[in-house]
């Protein structure tokens, strides 16, 4: 791997800010270099909301996010806004709850129910991201599984550990029991 740029974007409660810090740990446990960043919209909550990650074997020179390998799109506002900046080749993983699918045959769509994943088996919406985490790196391998639990555990808060684990499993359980079904088609 030279440098991967990796967004993930939603509404602003999801916790995808706290989802990109923790990638961004478990890149530095793996000995990576890393730059994390984030903005949101001036709503606390409901308004945009971006995390990005970019993870190199070398310096990293320039700390912005132009053209990500992978994009995560919880809303269907998050993928109509960023869509164009996912590069050709690149990974698109869409929450199942967004319908309308980018009209490009040059990426991958992983259409994955990660929000509902998280409500219905774990009967905790707030750990959607942590479900996302668990796709991601099942998708990617962008990290190492025991960086990133490391860094999922270090993370959430107290209390919390043993929900969030479980979180972590359902995601990367959502890919590895559809591995040949609909997630990967590319649409």
């Amino acid at each position: 791997m030279i440098r991967q740029e990796l967004r993930l974007s939603g509404s602003g409660g999801q916790g995808l800010i706290l989802a990109g810090i923790i990638l961004a740990e478990a890149a530095l446990h793996d000995g990576k270099n890393v730059v994390q960043s984030q903005s949101y919209g001036p709503e606390a909550r409901g308004g945009a909301s971006k995390a990005e990650v970019i993870i190199s074997d070398d310096i990293i020179n320039y700390p912005k996010v132009n053209q990500c390998d992978m994009l995560l799109s919880l809303t269907q506002k998050a993928c109509d806004k960023y869509i164009d900046s996912l590069k050709p080749h690149g990974i698109l993983i869409l929450d199942s709850t967004v319908k309308e699918r980018p009209n490009r045959d040059d990426i991958k769509i992983y259409s994955v129910p990660i929000i509902e994943t998280a409500s219905d088996s774990l009967n905790k919406p707030m750990v959607a991201n942590i479900v996302a985490l668990g796709s991601i790196y099942q998708l990617t391998k962008i990290v190492s599984k025991e960086s990133l639990e490391k860094a999922v555990l270090s993370r959430v808060p107290r209390g919390t550990e043993e929900l969030n684990k479980r979180a972590l499993e359902e995601g990367f359980k959502l890919i590895e029991n559809h591995k040949d079904n609909s997630y990967g088609e590319v649409c």
